[in-house]
């Protein structure tokens, strides 16, 4: 191995701080080396960065540091309407090619020095980059000083300045797409007419574009529907609520269809009457994403046509909670379910309807319990997520999700996760594993967490069995959150309907409850969604009441025991929200039932 030089202070504290190892170092430096003869070198940092995918904060924090640059903190910063538009207007008046070298760079003027008015502050996530002079003159400013700054917080600031183009649609706005008329007599689709539409590049560039454009704006669900008249609606799914973001008329539905078949894996473009359903992978801006496609035929009044919806479901690693402190679990659920999930077997079972972010909670819990030391296996049909240290079973043609479940018993398992409990024979497996010694997570489709017993009682499950199986039951639901910038307090006026839904007047005076008023930073008053939460943990008292079932489990009882032992329900969780500032009255009302 060559000796190291550790004369090298950059490298040397990136060692010493555990930022980068021996080796990687050793690398690092014979690139440099190779490089001194090159007219633009790069020092270490950089080549540790782009070469070797060391973390670019942890590196340049040290490289500014040794440099004696000093670290601007945004967090500790207003970064506010005023601050964004005083950037903006100095990085608009910069010549084209210097706005994009900013953009390249990864720097923004910043703010004027409090200390001397004439100084422009500098951020920059690299603060030794040779292009950071040539646009800094471009800046108009008497004097400036470059400051280090994190990327994430740059990356922020710049979106917000100069928002990220979407390629697609700017080919799509150069192009047209037009109709190819078909015979309206024929039953059969006319694929040589079919393909002429395809062919044209517009199509491909309205689906891609799209859905850079769903990752962009937070969307979870895509939805592409044909419409009569030769028309297609593109709709985005934003906290829950759908939204037309584009109407594609002047071209054949089929042809639009075709098109994202085509770019989909394991779908037949040519099958229009079966439903079908596969995945996409893109890598939009800087991340790889997965798309789970949802294909099925639909009828509409032209019953010459072939007609299929499609939704796309975006799936986000980035978005996976990885902590369950940040899945906002209230009052007695937080202690509820971190005392369900500690216990080394048992059954945790999360309830609610789709998109209810039940496999999100499970997802965290999971990550709670994962352990080098156990053998963490997951059932899920289709696998959405990829978990770090589980073994996620693939479904398909030669392994059905009954046979992996029956498959599982014999695979030396510590932790299972099964997508869901859809039938008796999951239901009865999962059961039969979490009294076997091992810790099982799934969900079920019910209203709330004490008819889960009941949909168990009538799946065939016997009393003991659930009695003895189950550590928790929650049942969950999102609500959409108020828009922080434009929400305001209710008014005296609306106190009766408060106090009506519940609360009293002595909580009407201690806390602020407020109501959506929309801007156009949010989506008519509302921006993001945060869950509620009923924990139904199974103590002595709610097992007995499940134990002395006769022909039906009750409900109330279980329902009752469980207020005793300190559960809040999904309305009692959707008011403490409303205590928080976070929802408001009606939001919480369409999300829950009136309690007993």
């Amino acid at each position: 191995m060559a000796d190291v030089d550790i004369t090298d202070k950059i490298g040397y504290t990136l060692l010493k701080k555990g930022v980068i190892d021996y080796e990687t170092l050793e690398k690092s430096l014979k690139v440099k080396e190779s490089e001194a003869s090159k007219k633009e070198r790069r020092n270490l940092g950089q080549i540790l960065v782009s070469e070797f995918s060391a973390d670019h904060d942890a590196v340049f924090r040290e490289v500014a540091n040794l440099y004696a640059f000093r670290e601007t903190y945004v967090t500790d910063e207003v970064v506010d309407k005023a601050r964004i538009e005083f950037i903006k207007k100095i990085v608009d008046a910069l010549p084209e090619t210097s706005r994009d070298m900013l953009i390249q760079t990864k720097m923004l003027p910043f703010k004027f020095d409090e200390k001397q008015s004439d100084k422009l502050i500098v951020i920059c996530a690299d603060p030794t980059d040779r292009n950071i002079p040539l646009i800094a003159r471009n800046f108009n400013a008497k004097k400036y000083e470059v400051t280090y700054c994190r990327m994430k917080d740059i990356q922020t600031i710049l979106e917000q300045v100069i928002p990220p183009q979407n390629e697609f649609l700017k080919l799509l706005e150069d192009s047209q797409i037009g109709i190819v008329e078909t015979n309206s007599d024929d039953m059969a689709v006319d694929e040589e007419a079919l393909e002429a539409e395809i062919n044209k590049s517009a199509i491909a560039n309205l689906l891609e574009g799209c859905i850079v454009e769903a990752v962009r704006r937070d969307v979870s669900d895509i939805h592409i529907v044909p419409a009569e008249g030769n028309k297609t609606n593109f709709l985005f799914r934003v906290d829950g609520n759908l939204t037309v973001w584009h109407c594609q008329e002047n071209t054949m539905p089929e042809a639009v269809l075709a098109v994202v078949k085509d770019r989909t894996q394991n779908v037949d473009r040519f099958e229009r009457e079966a439903s079908q359903d596969g995945f996409i992978q893109r890598v939009i801006d800087g991340h790889q994403l997965r798309f789970r496609v949802s294909i099925m035929p639909i009828v509409t009044t032209e019953f010459k046509h072939k007609f299929e919806s499609i939704v796309i479901r975006v799936l986000d690693d980035r978005k996976v909670i990885t902590d369950l402190n940040k899945l906002g679990l209230q009052g007695p659920a937080r202690d509820f379910f971190n005392r369900a999930i500690s216990k080394p077997q048992g059954i945790i079972i999360l309830t609610g309807p789709t998109g209810s972010g039940k496999s999100t909670t499970l997802i965290a819990a999971l990550y709670q319990v994962i352990d080098p030391t156990v053998n963490v296996l997951t059932i899920e049909e289709p696998v959405e997520y990829i978990i770090k240290g589980a073994r996620q079973l693939k479904i398909g043609p030669k392994m059905s999700f009954e046979q992996s479940i029956r498959g599982i018993l014999r695979h030396d398992p510590d932790i299972v996760l099964v997508g869901e409990m859809r039938d008796k024979i999951t239901a009865e497996t999962a059961i039969k594993l979490a009294n076997t010694g091992h810790l099982v997570f799934s969900t079920l489709h019910t209203n709330d967490a004490p008819s889960a017993v009941a949909r168990l009682y009538k799946m065939g499950i016997e009393p003991f069995l659930i009695a003895y199986a189950i550590n928790i039951i929650v049942a969950q639901r999102l609500i959409r959150t108020l828009c922080k910038v434009c929400k305001t307090p209710i008014e005296q006026e609306d106190w009766p309907s408060m106090l009506k839904f519940g609360f009293t007047e002595e909580e009407l005076r201690t806390y602020t409850i407020y109501k959506p008023v929309g801007c156009d930073k949010c989506n008519g008053g509302y921006k993001g969604r945060a869950a509620i939460h009923e924990a139904l943990f199974f103590s002595k008292a709610i097992k007995n009441i499940v134990l002395s079932a006769g022909e039906r489990v009750d409900e109330n009882a279980i329902r009752d025991q469980a207020a005793r032992d300190g559960m809040w329900t999904l309305r009692r969780s959707g008011m403490e929200r409303m205590k928080e500032g976070t929802a408001c009255l009606e939001e919480v009302i369409a999300n829950t039932v009136e309690d007993d």
